[in-house]
């Protein structure tokens, strides 16, 4: 009997486990190989996978990993990497920096590095971590026309790979201008615009230029509306999950339980900024306060 509790609660404790995502190394290189191959098959449109690839993805991943992750945990994990992706493009499309490929490090002297990162401190991760899964986050976020079939395949042809150029990320400005590309074209169209009499035309001037006042101020709105999005995913991407997760890892005095609350408590933006602004000394303190108030509110 004692037997079969003490299975009971380890067969519970793995499941509670496995419930959340603790992502390693290799996890994601296998999150990514699976993406990456979704990329290449063409499931994968205005920068966004389909339903069929997320099943794909998460039936897959079960199968290579054992883990019953979710589709929320694993675009959890895509939400990071896009992060990722952006803050190391960022990077290399500075010219005082270098790249690796053969150990994914980012090269520049420390003078640079100093400098650069008191303008980006979420580019402090990068330095001592280089990004060795680089080539294949182009693949899966540079623009769908190219699917990231770019200048990482010169190498072959002995071209200069020391700075790795990727395509811009396919922006809602580029969309709407295409957009209202068109709509200019059809409404100079000769075949639609015949009119026949000095009314019909003064009255088809008239409501081009409404048209016209129309299209700007919505390009206008999506402009401030690209602006506010951009400036919420800087500030994300300054206090991310991936960013507490590497502090926690070098904490003393975390068990196992402490361990995992933490990470449930960081699913919380304010809690995430609290728990990286706050002095290393204090944070097991904090940590500890925290997870015990959310404890006894589930009791």
């Amino acid at each position: 009997m004692a037997g079969q509790l003490t299975r009971s609660r380890r067969l519970e404790t793995q499941q509670q486990e496995q419930s959340r995502a603790r992502w390693t190394m290799s996890l994601t290189k296998i999150l990514v190989e699976l993406m990456v191959d979704q990329v290449h098959k063409g499931n994968k449109h205005n920068n966004l996978f389909n339903k069929k690839a997320w099943k794909y993805i998460c039936d897959e991943f079960y199968n290579k990993t054992g883990l019953k992750w979710d589709k929320e945990q694993l675009k959890n994990r895509y939400s990071v990497l896009r992060r990722q992706y952006a803050t190391v493009k960022s990077i290399l499309d500075q010219s005082e920096f270098g790249w690796d490929e053969a150990t994914g490090s980012i090269t520049a002297n420390d003078e640079i590095w100093a400098e650069y990162i008191k303008k980006h401190p979420d580019a402090e991760t990068v330095k001592t971590g280089g990004c060795p899964i680089f080539k294949e986050l182009c693949t899966i976020f540079s623009e769908p026309a190219t699917n990231g079939k770019h200048e990482y395949l010169a190498a072959s042809e002995g071209e200069d790979t020391s700075r790795i150029p990727c395509p811009e990320p396919l922006s809602t400005h580029h969309e709407e201008s295409s957009s209202g590309s068109q709509d200019n074209e059809d409404a100079n169209d000769p075949q639609t615009v015949q009119p026949t009499t000095p009314t019909a035309t003064s009255r088809k001037r008239g409501r081009k230029g409404i048209d016209d006042a129309i299209a700007e101020a919505i390009f206008e709105m999506a402009s401030a509306s690209k602006m506010r999005a951009a400036a919420i995913e800087q500030h994300s991407a300054r206090y991310s999950i991936a960013e507490c997760i590497r502090d926690l890892d070098l904490m003393q005095g975390v068990d196992q339980q402490l361990y995992f609350a933490a990470l449930d408590l960081f699913n919380k933006p304010n809690a995430r900024e609290i728990f990286l602004s706050l002095k290393k000394d204090k944070r097991l303190t904090w940590l500890r306060g925290k997870c015990a108030v959310a404890s006894n509110r589930i009791e």
